[in-house]
């Protein structure tokens, strides 16, 4: 069976915190419950065709809203094709489903300011993702030069208050793979920032205590971070324990475990500059579990719970709420949910896997015992 491994940390972390029962909990004889704003995914892959109706009920039981990344093949380059591609996502939703699908544009060096400005007519299009070619999965036709061939389309989308969303790794086969996140904010991010200071950002699925610092220097309102479950709750000790864990490996690869603590510090920190991003990106088990796996972990059916249990074990159930569900509106200029989504504690067992026509998915901690189980209220 694939393992995941986490990590006790909340003595190393807030050594003497008390979990205080914040207003948003109610006990109920021995069991608690926790009532939240329907939380937002705020960085989902749904893929296509088949894998995209076996995966969207999951993201749309927990989520009011997701930004849809558009690394597709052929990517999503256009405001037509983001267009047909939520047409695809609405018609794959259970019925009496009211979840928004919230489009992005795949940035390329040929993207044209005129499409920035289409993408924000269209009402759809709410970012323009940032993939350095060959960072991770279907980024081959991403970005080659970001100043050199893309300045004119940042600078539209200055114009039209269209954030930038990054993939913040360098592609640099020279520069170590634990490194390239800090590489890239060192060599990309800064200059970018003093070029255009009112460009919107988000650094999507932070790891390193560097993306923490930098994001915390930055200003609030126009650079945040989205953080996923796996960087909260794993670290890369969990890629090769009891044998190599193909379903633990991601991109951004997880880092070492004192950039876990400081990236679960600054999330129930109550900082406005971080929210839920999952990351959630599904692949069909043999795709993962092969000579050359797949970068990509499931999480959506148990990232609520994972969340959940990182704020309740740092002492911090009253700041989830605005990571899940307040921060991330706020920044992109969205109203809040006006729906709920209860949490109970009460421990359930995370399926060994999801089977569809086409296979099986492996979901993040398959076969484990989580302590919040979601449910609508």
């Amino acid at each position: 069976m694939i393992k995941a491994v986490a990590f006790s940390y909340k003595a190393s972390i807030l050594p003497s915190a008390k979990i205080e029962v914040p207003s948003q909990v109610k006990v109920k004889g021995a069991r608690m419950e926790l009532s939240l704003t329907r939380p937002d995914d705020w960085h989902l892959h749904l893929r296509d065709g088949d894998l995209l109706e076996a995966v969207v009920p999951h993201s749309a039981g927990h989520f009011g809203r997701g930004i849809v990344m558009p690394n597709l093949k052929p990517p999503i380059t256009t405001t037509a094709a983001a267009v047909a591609y939520r047409e695809s996502i609405l018609k794959a939703l259970p019925a009496n489903c009211d979840f928004t699908p919230l489009m992005t544009l795949y940035l390329t060096d040929k993207t044209s300011p005129n499409e920035i400005k289409l993408a924000r007519n269209s009402g759809v299009v709410f970012g323009v993702k940032l993939y350095p070619a060959g960072a991770t999965t279907n980024s081959q036709d991403g970005v080659t030069d970001l100043f050199g061939k893309c300045l004119h389309v940042l600078e539209e989308m200055v114009k039209q208050n269209m954030p930038l969303l990054v993939h913040g790794e360098v592609t640099d086969p020279e520069v170590d793979v634990f490194d390239r996140e800090k590489v890239f904010i060192d060599t990309v991010l800064r200059p970018l920032i003093q070029k255009l200071p009112r460009l919107k950002v988000v650094m999507e699925h932070i790891t390193t205590m560097d993306a923490v610092r930098f994001v915390e220097s930055c200003d609030e309102g126009s650079f945040a971070a989205t953080v996923t479950p796996q960087h909260l709750v794993l670290n890369r000790n969990s890629l090769f324990q009891g044998g190599l864990q193909p379903h633990n490996y991601c991109l951004p690869v997880l880092k070492r475990e004192t950039h876990r603590q400081a990236i679960v510090s600054a999330v129930t920190s109550g900082s406005k500059k971080f929210f839920l991003g999952t990351d959630s990106a599904p692949h069909e088990r043999r795709r993962k579990e092969c000579s050359c796996g797949c970068a990509g972990i499931y999480n959506a059916p148990v990232a609520l719970s994972l969340y959940a249990k990182v704020f309740e074990e740092a002492g911090a159930l009253d700041k989830l709420e605005a990571f899940t569900s307040f921060n991330g509106p706020d920044f992109y200029g969205l109203p809040r949910n006006t729906s709920k989504i209860k949490l109970r504690k009460t421990p359930w067992k995370v399926p060994e896997s999801y089977s569809f026509s086409f296979g099986d998915i492996v979901p993040m901690f398959a076969g484990q015992t989580l302590d919040w189980l979601p449910s609508s209220p």
